[in-house]
């Protein structure tokens, strides 16, 4: 008797959709699912995967749990951004890296990405405004610099105008307080003198004072966005309320709504005035990223099985 034919096994569906579809759809889904667990999944994908054309975008968004803790802890997120990086062949446009991130990874970034657009750090609580400084000097395009809780100097901000000429939208955000009333018109002066050309500037929770305010408005003729909330060191009535209502197309006020703001931004007020206190975060403690995270092996191979760093 002669063997019975087997029935070939039809290809799953999603190997059938276009290349440019699948890869819309791949990057929907963010740098750390890419690599630890996408790219496994069938041969098509794997070879997406290594496409530079799918890493032009790397978002490192890395939430936390009610507890405090990391949700991708489990990984080394620098090592897997600096894989990200490699794969993107200078191609990398826009990067954002969430609770992690040190001077030596921006200067990685800054090295192998001259097309660079759009750089936004959060809660980076270990990169120097110097490192910052030093890496804009290969950023001459970037057009989008956003930075929430994230320590820079006034020297890093006139680097950031100097190095970056076609910038367009700047946002430097803290945490607001009340009291004690800390009064800091330094970095509001940094962007009126060296940020001419923006038209968007997000200081949430700045220590500025209308002086500070007076000096953008000279300084930055092109804005038709400003958000101001919680700078509660300004004073808007008067001659400088109606100034701001007729350059600004879309102004916020220090005391608007934050429903439409991202992270949490409820008020603290201390008496002491010993401390910086725009550099306090609340229900986050100053954690080691270091601990418990899990070292990559070769990450020259371009198949690394990253699911196998997986805690269960």
């Amino acid at each position: 008797m002669g063997s019975i034919p087997r029935a070939s096994t039809p290809p799953p569906p999603w190997v059938e959709l276009p290349p440019e579809i699948t890869t819309i759809i791949l990057q929907k889904l963010g740098t750390i699912e890419i690599l630890t667990t996408v790219q496994l999944v069938c041969k098509t994908w794997r070879d997406l995967c290594v496409d530079p054309a799918i890493w032009r975008i790397i978002d490192l968004r890395n939430d936390m749990r009610n507890d405090g803790s990391l949700l991708d802890s489990a990984y080394d997120l620098e090592k897997i951004c600096r894989h990200a990086v490699d794969r993107s062949q200078g191609q990398l446009i826009d990067i954002n890296i969430e609770f992690f991130g040190t001077d030596d990874l921006l200067c990685y970034i800054s090295q192998r990405s001259g097309q660079l657009r759009r750089l936004r750090l959060v809660f980076c609580y270990h990169l120097s405004g110097e490192a910052l400084s030093k890496a804009v000097k290969k950023m001459p395009y970037l057009e989008e610099l956003q930075l929430y809780y994230t320590r820079i100097t006034k020297e890093a901000i006139e680097a950031v105008g100097h190095s970056c000429p076609h910038l367009k939208c700047f946002r430097l955000n803290n945490q607001g307080f009340r009291r004690p009333q800390i009064e800091c018109d330094e970095e509001a002066l940094a962007v009126a003198e060296n940020m001419p050309s923006l038209c968007h500037l997000q200081l949430f929770g700045n220590k500025m004072t209308n002086e500070g305010l007076k000096a953008i408005l000279d300084g930055c003729h092109h804005l038709e966005s400003l958000d101001l909330r919680h700078c509660f060191n300004l004073c808007l009535e008067g001659s400088l309320e109606r100034r701001c209502s007729q350059q600004i197309k879309e102004l916020k006020r220090p005391h608007d709504s934050t429903e439409d703001y991202e992270f949490e931004c409820h008020i603290e007020d201390f008496e002491s005035s010993d401390e910086d206190y725009s550099f306090r975060f609340s229900d986050i403690d100053h954690m080691s990223l270091d601990d418990d995270y899990y070292e990559f092996s070769d990450l020259d191979d371009e198949y690394f099985d990253y699911a196998d760093l997986v805690i269960d």
